[in-house]
């Protein structure tokens, strides 16, 4: 029995490690492309570069415009400030409505979560032209605020579904509770509701904030100047009609990857755990 145990061990261990191999196979590859000087696309099957070089991580930071001004800079910035807008806004107004659909009685409340799911049906860029149009009659074209504004109105409905459904799960016996003392309602969702709804918060901030990171179809339809573009948007300049700067292009993707990367680590403790447990004794 032992030595069968062994064996399906060692067999696990193999295919796990297999399967690892195949996911990372693809990352190291772009990791070999930003890593070799060359801007040709490599048709060697190893993914370890041939010489090391950190030269295109070095152009991709130092990009300039026409202007002399630091391009790279702005346009990190704008992708910080859009995407943290973006999670701020849309996880206040999430918040908000998902804990108004599960606590309170009104009429078309089940239509309301009905049409939130049916937005979900749709995939962005068929929005795109309605969007387009609305932002140009508000002069919101090219700028911060409309693409915060798009990227808020897209993320709500599922983010409102994913806030409810954990709503629901939190005892309204502590809510009772603190109504009975004499607390306010939005004293008992500030102060009660929402510190132990942390678990789904960071989760649904998190997935606020990757969205409005990496979109690029609606952020390269409502942007035109390349001072206002986000880093997914810049990294198709690197992308030519007759030829492709693949280093470059593989610098920039792991360029941007990296904050996403850095705040998902930061972020994992509070993904997994229920906060409530306990909180409600017999």
């Amino acid at each position: 029995m032992r030595t069968v145990s062994i064996k399906k061990a060692v067999l696990i261990n193999l295919a796990l490690i297999v399967a690892c191999a195949a996911t990372l196979y693809p990352v190291l590859w772009v990791v070999k492309m930003a890593l070799t000087p060359a801007q040709g696309f490599s048709l060697s099957a190893s993914p370890i570069p041939a010489e090391l070089s950190v030269q295109n991580f070095r152009d991709v930071v130092s990009t300039a415009d026409a202007a002399g001004a630091w391009l790279f800079g702005r346009q990190f910035a704008n992708s910080v400030v859009i995407a943290l807008l973006t999670t701020v806004l849309g996880l206040t107004l999430a918040a908000t409505a998902g804990y108004a659909f599960s606590r309170f009685v009104f009429p078309g409340k089940n239509l309301g979560m009905k049409l939130f799911l049916v937005t979900q049906m749709f995939p962005g860029v068929v929005m795109a032209i309605p969007l387009y149009i609305l932002l140009d009659k508000l002069g919101l074209l090219n700028s911060i605020a409309g693409l915060v504004l798009v990227y808020s109105t897209t993320a709500i409905p599922y983010c409102v579904w994913m806030l409810k459904g954990y709503f629901d799960t939190i005892p309204k016996d502590l809510e009772e509770a603190a109504l009975i003392d004499g607390a306010s309602r939005w004293y008992v969702f500030v102060r009660i509701v929402l510190p132990l709804a942390r678990p789904a918060l960071v989760v649904t901030a998190l997935f606020s904030f990757i969205t409005a990171w990496n979109e690029f179809i609606l952020a390269a339809t409502f942007l035109g100047s390349e001072r206002a573009f986000t880093l997914p948007v810049a990294l198709r300049a690197y992308v030519g009609d007759f030829s492709t700067e693949w280093g470059h292009f593989a610098a920039g993707a792991i360029i941007v990857s990296v904050p996403v990367m850095a705040l998902f680590f930061v972020l994992q403790k509070h993904l997994v755990g229920g906060l409530t447990a306990g909180g409600v004794k017999g």
